[in-house]
């Protein structure tokens, strides 16, 4: 089976879209979360999102933006994003997000979604430490995880107990590219696909991945989309404008 999978869009249209043309043949698509915030459509995602697939973990901003969190730990920049959200979502979308499911979820056998990571929704799986502990007690070999808008893998060979932090190295930051690795037996894997439509790992292009459970690879993408567009629909809103100069420089 060949599985896309697609994490942190955060109502960026254009990105979206952009991943979808650039994807390659797949069976399902699966979605870490934050469908929602920052971006300027919020409605067009949220449909477009369920039109792709019906397999979903909920991300924070999806319940801030619902409304299922106050808004305390979010910064004023992403609070008034996920105020100035919810005030715009439709009524069907506002409760297709309070509906999503928390990670984790196991859609199928010897894998596993979650948003942040596997012990918390909303833990920012940042060093390769803290996901060596997770990978240590996984119950599954390949996690896939969003939260961070950083596209990587962390990896721990079992019998050696030898981990391993890998960073996609593309060539540069132009068109379209794409890195694939083997997933080999006895090994744990937590692979981050990057965001869709907010990259923070200074590669300004939308970033996803598809999962071949067939041939045991996993591919890394990264394509361009009209960011300027994104920027003009974030500044247009009266969203606040840094949402909108981040886009272009991938943080």
């Amino acid at each position: 089976m060949r599985l896309l999978i697609l994490s942190d869009i955060h109502a960026n249209l254009e990105a979206l879209e952009a991943c979808m043309d650039a994807a390659p043949d797949h069976d399902q698509v699966y979605n870490l979360g934050d469908i929602v915030g920052y971006g300027a459509n919020p409605n067009e995602v949220v449909a477009r999102s369920r039109q792709l697939g019906s397999v979903f973990v909920r991300g924070n901003h999806d319940k801030a933006c619902s409304g299922l969190i106050d808004l305390m730990e979010f910064n004023p920049i992403a609070g008034k994003a996920a105020l100035w959200t919810r005030a715009q979502l439709l009524p069907e979308h506002l409760e297709f997000l309070r509906a999503l499911p928390q990670g984790p979820l196991l859609p199928q056998a010897n894998l596993e979604l979650v948003h942040g990571s596997p012990r918390d929704e909303d833990e920012y799986m940042l060093f390769a430490g803290d996901a060596y502990q997770v990978l240590a007690e996984a119950a599954v070999p390949v996690i896939f995880f969003g939260h961070t808008h950083v596209q990587r893998c962390f990896l721990l060979e079992l019998a050696s107990g030898q981990g391993k932090s890998l960073l996609p190295a593309y060539k540069s930051s132009k068109g379209k590219q794409t890195i694939r690795f083997d997933v080999k037996p006895g090994t744990n894997y937590m692979v981050n696909p990057g965001s869709v439509g907010q990259p923070r790992d200074g590669d300004p292009r939308a970033a996803f991945l598809l999962y071949d459970t067939g041939e045991q690879t996993i591919t890394f993408y990264r394509g361009q989309y009209d960011i300027e567009r994104a920027q003009q629909k974030i500044l247009s809103a009266g969203l606040p404008d840094r949402l909108a100069f981040r886009l272009a420089e991938g943080r």
